[in-house]
């Protein structure tokens, strides 16, 4: 039996992790009880599915009564409850996900550091006042503090990946068509995918390729969600690669390709020399270090901040206060006197990141210079797919393997045979580029130099590929993450192949 002086104990704690989540701010809506699964269908024989706690991104539907969805934006109010619920939120649900509350993050998902949100800036618990990475920071913070098993992000050109590594804990992006983005709030359609935080890999892999894994299941609501014919095709050319006959260790035999146009002077030394340490230690392990090259990885960065917006000032045109958004009422009495009905609503409810991304989108799609951004962004987007698809091993079960000229190549690529360079399984690489930064700094950054948090998560985003993010030492205070980026549809084996790695890694 609880004891009187016990019961105070209690409280005590309960106010201190209030607090504790007003300081760090990762949370927008939480209710006081966490939201179990619904019952199973009856009559079922099969035993209930167990249980879980999941935070989610506020970017992601949800139908259940005090969970509203508001994007981190003014322009959707706290009472705004969406009609639809995201069809990854029932698929958890089913399995036993308790949810515990909607997480912060950057406006529509638009950040690197998730400072843009209307309900303010989200901050990690140690070191205090550090960044905590964008856009789905509260639901690293979520996972890193403990308060949850499992958090639901979204990842557009990085922001699920990036609050792992700054937060110290495993960010997975799959790749692209595999999991509904029904019911998540679009950014830029062809880029966004629901991500997953947790501390370990085995709870991502358990609902991903389990038993009732998540890689099945084609939603027909999404229309860039793989068909179930496609989804058997993929898999049947994945099929005998997860292990390797005679392979002794889960390493071993392996080829981890390194990037050379990775390499970049903005990256830390303290960075630089953990990702080697990282390679070292996995090639004592027994696998094989390749370097391998992808020559438009210096573009990618840019295309990415064409393309994004480009499809972010589209998608969020219905926030007008009319179709979508809370209405400003001067706006309206403006209009009533022949002035612009939305041009008030819209100006008082999108933040400033999200209104510099929209002008910047629009430009773009305009007539004028469509040819000179968008179509140039889109032929890079390309050429960056034809890079990842010429360093792997496996083929894209998607694509025809396309020729290239090996006079393109670096010369410090060296070759496999008259045919062209070794080719690899995976490619190892850091997840950003510097330590978390202090929240000050960054908000004294132009917006360009935040965008450069991106260069090495956005190559993946382009292509569509699936990466992960595991955390790695580094010889200071702080967290880094490193990425593995597996080809197309080899998500099976790329969460295998993480786990050993953040094995041999992270001490």
């Amino acid at each position: 039996m609880l004891s009187r002086s016990g019961l105070r104990g209690a409280r005590l704690r309960v106010v201190s992790l209030t607090s504790q989540r007003r300081l760090l701010n990762h949370f927008i809506t939480h209710p006081a009880e966490p939201i179990p699964p619904p019952p199973p269908p009856a009559p079922s024989s099969s035993p209930s599915p167990k249980q879980f706690t999941l935070a989610v991104k506020d970017n992601i539907a949800t139908t259940i009564p005090g969970l509203p969805t508001t994007c981190a934006s003014g322009i959707l109010s706290k009472s705004y409850v969406s009609p639809i619920e995201a069809t990854i939120i029932t698929q958890l649900r089913a399995r036993g996900a308790v949810i515990t509350g909607k997480t912060n993050l950057d406006e529509f998902g638009m950040g690197s550091h998730s400072i843009y949100s209307h309900y303010g800036p989200v901050s990690q618990d140690t070191p205090p006042e550090t960044s905590a990475g964008g856009s789905s920071g509260g639901s690293a913070v979520a996972v890193a503090n403990g308060e949850v098993e499992l958090a639901l992000g979204t990842d557009t050109g990085g922001s699920v990946r990036l609050p792992a590594a700054y937060t110290g804990i495993i960010g997975y992006k799959p790749s692209y068509g595999m999991i509904s983005r029904y019911g998540v709030i679009p950014y830029a359609n062809s880029l966004d995918t629901v991500g997953f935080l947790s501390k370990q890999i085995n709870p991502i892999k358990e609902l991903i390729i389990g038993e009732r894994g998540l890689w099945k299941e084609h939603d027909s609501n999404d229309p860039t969600s793989l068909t179930a014919a496609a989804r058997k095709r993929c898999a049947a050319q994945r099929r005998g690669y997860r292990i390797r006959q005679g392979q002794t260790t889960e390493l071993e035999g392996l080829k981890f390709g390194i990037p050379l146009e990775y390499n970049i002077a903005e990256l830390d030394p303290k960075i630089r020399d953990a990702w080697a340490a990282a390679a070292k230690r996995l090639q004592d392990a027994g696998a094989r270090i390749v370097p391998v090259s992808l020559p438009t990885t210096k573009h990618a960065l840019a295309a990415y901040y064409v393309i994004a917006p480009a499809e972010a000032s589209s998608n969020l045109a219905k926030y007008d206060g009319v179709r979508y958004g809370a209405r400003d009422a001067e706006g309206a009495s403006d209009a009533s006197a022949g002035g612009v009905l939305y041009a008030s609503t819209r100006g008082k409810g999108f933040g400033e990141e999200v209104k510099r991304r929209i002008l910047l989108g629009s430009y773009t799609l305009s007539s004028e210079a469509m040819d000179n951004y968008f179509i140039k962004a889109q032929r890079v987007r390309r050429l960056v797919r034809r890079d990842f698809n010429r360093v792997f091993a496996l083929e894209n079960p998607l694509q025809e393997r396309e020729t290239f000229e090996l006079s393109d190549l670096p010369e410090e690529v060296e070759m496999e045979d008259k045919w062209g360079p070794e080719e690899v399984d995976f490619l190892l690489c850091p997840t950003a580029p510097t330590l978390a930064p202090k929240l000050k700094g960054v908000m004294e950054q132009q917006p360009v130099d935040a965008y450069m948090n991106d260069v090495f998560t956005v190559p993946a985003s382009l292509a569509g590929l699936p990466a992960i993010s595991v955390p790695m030492k580094v010889a200071t205070e702080g967290a880094a993450g490193l990425q593995l980026i597996g080809q197309y549809w080899d998500d099976a084996r790329l969460l295998d192949v993480a786990d050993a790695v953040a094995k041999e890694v992270r001490t």
